[in-house]
């Protein structure tokens, strides 16, 4: 049982990791670079990304982080590995309360209201949409991204206690 249990707490460490990283990457350069640009561009530049990041390498990693840390953690609670069992769980938790639950909520049907407006080609109507989107979008993505590095610290921290007890 250990192998595939290694091989699934590794997953879980990887597909947290992904994910922590690509809201950092929101929170410090994509959404501060499209506010930095004009509006009409921003609105545009968004739209593309909201389309193309729906493929299976980003749902792998958002569905499959919180999916694969519960599957290690009732692996180890299964071998008696109770410590690293719950951060585990404590990571699935974190992350399903703190980045999954607000991107169901809040990001994604802002997302698809920012997609409704359609092409804007007026500055000022763009201005309009960008406003209505970004200053709501972006501190949810904060939390999303705390809440996903937490995730991955706590998934460390299960491999690190169930390194300690083998």
């Amino acid at each position: 049982m250990f192998p595939l249990t290694a091989v699934v707490a590794g997953l879980a460490l990887l597909l947290m990791g992904n994910i922590a990283g690509l809201f950092y990457a929101y929170s410090v350069s994509v959404i501060p670079g499209l506010n930095a640009s004009r509006a009409d561009h921003a609105v545009a530049a968004m739209r593309q990304i909201n389309v193309k990041i729906l493929n299976p390498v980003f749902f792998a990693s958002f569905i499959g982080a919180p999916l694969v840390a519960a599957v290690a953690g009732v692996l180890l609670l299964g071998s008696g590995q109770r410590g690293a069992a719950m951060f585990f769980f404590a990571a699935t938790a974190v992350y399903v309360l703190g980045a999954f639950v607000p991107t169901a909520i809040v990001n994604v049907p802002l997302n698809n209201a920012l997609l409704a407006a359609g092409e804007v080609a007026d500055p000022a109507r763009a201005a309009q949409v960008w406003a209505e989107f970004a200053p709501k979008w972006a501190p949810w993505n904060h939390l999303r991204t705390v809440a996903s590095c937490a995730g991955l610290l706590l998934t460390g921290a299960a491999l690190f206690v169930w390194a300690g007890n083998r």
